[in-house]
């Protein structure tokens, strides 16, 4: 059956030092990351072998060690960058317990965090300087040591690697237990507070290795680390590319995605479905706005024909496209929430393989997954190898919670019972959200399951299924759907619109606010008309402000809802 397939035969890892091991054993020259210089106007670049970058972390593992942080707990808070990934590794191959922290926290949240993980150190950019000064001086923690990247960390390394010169060897001996708690990581909590997911070398490198089986990685490759690197989704994609003797870089920001993807030839990028989203609608335009609709459209339909006989023409005849991607780009992986399937076509079918994958902080984090040989426009792929995925409780559509059960499965929350006790039942994990399996095995996520709303006459409605259809719009960039109390004591169903104010002007010069809403009801009558009269929108809120997210651009929904009805 597809859902047990392993299309790779691979060497199985045990722990994330092994697999630094076995990475640098096979790449050892290859560069593990390229650093972009900015000083002045003139940029300079830096390359680390994995050789150099695995003699960093002993060095550094090495320092921390001999500062009395043997079996301690280290936060790192910074955006993505290589002191970020060599502090992880550090920690969780010989130290400690890493507590990565996200880096857009408020200061009043990052000190909460710091008490809730128990941190007895912090390894901070210089961003950081201010809120750790005054976390030192509230000095209600445990924390007995402050790194600065810029400067403490880069001493710390030279530090040890003068000890391990000397003969000290405490850190490249150090046992690593696979199943001990060794990252704590919080959730992005769009619903409720963060809570504290307990991981261990296994449930990490479980998850690699079951990736491994079904998506190809190249040493060739070069990988954009855009995902923050806090979140499991970020910080395990990274981790599966080291695997590989992948080059991994760093995004300068939203703006330069485009920039950066050429300058540096990338040729893999794990992304969330706003961005490839916004991507796609661009390629549309730029399209339309060469006039070439018409062409595009009959070299799809000869490529696919083509396909059809084994003979792919895509990169060739869709040079262009790719082009005003980088030129190199090969593969992208989606997470994080659906993608509307017409996007994730239309990448396909330009000759950039695009996947995509479900799972949670939790089960660190990939449960299900498209791969190399098998995608289902729609759906998030088959669970992964060595994972169990069953639908609870299907209702008469078969729609029920999803529930997971595998290696990669957290051990529960850190000194949080009774959450633990409430999502892991008979060591199930219960996702908290609703789907069907089809008959080959392939899963369709329909919604969150705190998300339901449920109305007078008990029709459920799925929010997700009407945010995907007005996400088509092609000028709206982001949209929640959410019920409204009548005086009937029954729900209204609306939805809150974010618009693109650029694509607006450009396409319908400027309107007033009258005039655009009239213009969007246009649009959602059309939605409405497809749809049955209890799932109509009877009420929108129009608005170019981007809505309350987390750092995985998840909609905050409680909170929006909360600020739509006081």
């Amino acid at each position: 059956m597809k859902k047990d397939e392993i299309l790779y035969q691979v060497k199985e890892l045990n722990d994330l030092r092994e697999m630094l091991e076995n990475a640098v054993k096979n790449y050892p020259n290859h560069n593990a990351f390229i650093i972009k210089n900015k000083e002045k106007e003139k940029i300079t670049y830096t390359n680390i072998t994995y050789k150099q970058f695995q003699e960093e972390i002993n060095a550094l593992g090495t320092s921390l060690i001999e500062l009395g942080l043997k079996g301690k707990r280290i936060a790192i808070i910074s955006s993505n960058r290589y002191e970020w990934a060599l502090s992880y590794l550090a920690t969780v191959n010989g130290v400690g317990i890493v507590v990565p922290l996200d880096k857009s926290l408020p200061e009043g949240e990052i000190n909460n965090l710091l008490q809730k993980s128990g941190a007895d150190a912090v390894i901070y950019a210089k961003d950081y300087v201010e809120v750790m000064e005054k976390i030192k001086n509230e000095g209600n923690h445990k924390i007995e040591q402050y790194i600065q990247m810029e400067t403490t960390l880069k001493t710390l390394v030279e530090k040890g690697k003068e000890l391990m010169k000397n003969g000290n060897r405490e850190y490249l001996e150090a046992k690593i237990d696979s199943e001990a708690m060794s990252i704590i990581l919080f959730t992005s909590g769009t619903t409720s507070a963060a809570k504290a997911v307990m991981l261990s070398h296994r449930n990490i490198i479980s998850n690699i290795n079951a990736m491994n089986k079904v998506i190809k990685i190249y040493d060739t490759d070069v990988n954009l680390a855009f995902l923050p690197l806090h979140h499991t989704f970020g910080s395990t994609g990274l981790l599966l590319f080291l695997c590989h003797g992948v080059t991994n870089v760093f995004c300068d920001g939203l703006r330069h995605i485009q920039s950066n993807l050429k300058e540096y030839k990338v040729t893999v990028f794990v992304s969330v479905p706003l961005l490839l989203e916004a991507m796609n609608k661009r390629i549309e335009k730029e399209i339309e706005k060469q006039g070439k609709q018409k062409s595009v459209k009959i070299g799809l339909a000869v490529s696919n024909f083509l396909l059809k006989l084994g003979i792919d023409i895509r990169r060739k005849l869709f040079k262009d496209i790719i082009n005003n991607l980088g030129g190199s780009l090969r593969l992208v992986v989606s997470g994080a929430a659906g993608i509307d399937k017409k996007v994730a076509k239309n990448f396909n079918s330009f000759g950039i393989r695009t996947i995509q994958g479900y799972g949670l902080t939790e089960t660190s984090p990939v449960l299900i997954a498209e791969n190399d040989k098998y995608i289902k426009y729609g759906s998030v792929g088959l669970p992964l190898p060595g994972i169990q995925i069953k639908i609870d409780q299907p209702n008469e559509q078969g729609i029920g919670e999803i529930i997971a059960k595998g290696p990669n499965v957290m051990a529960g929350y850190y000194e949080n019972e009774e959450a633990t006790n409430e999502v892991l039942v008979d060591d199930w994990f219960h996702t908290g959200d609703l789907g069907y399996m089809d008959k080959e095995g392939f899963v369709f996520i329909t919604g969150r399951k705190k998300n339901v709303i449920v109305m007078k006459n008990g029709k459920n409605i799925y929010p997700e299924e009407l945010e995907l259809l007005i996400s088509k719009i092609p000028y709206i960039a982001e949209n929640m759907v959410f019920g409204i109390p009548t005086k009937e004591d029954d729900l209204d169903l609306a939805a809150k619109i974010v618009y693109n104010k650029e694509y607006v002007e450009e396409t319908f010069g400027q309107l007033s606010q009258e005039e655009l809403k009239a213009k969007i009801w246009e649009d959602i009558k059309q939605i409405n008309k497809s749809m049955p009269p209890y799932k109509y929108i009877r009420e929108i809120i129009i608005t170019d402000e981007p809505m309350i997210k987390t750092t995985t651009q998840k909609i905050k929904r409680f909170e929006e809802i909360k600020k739509i009805l006081g």
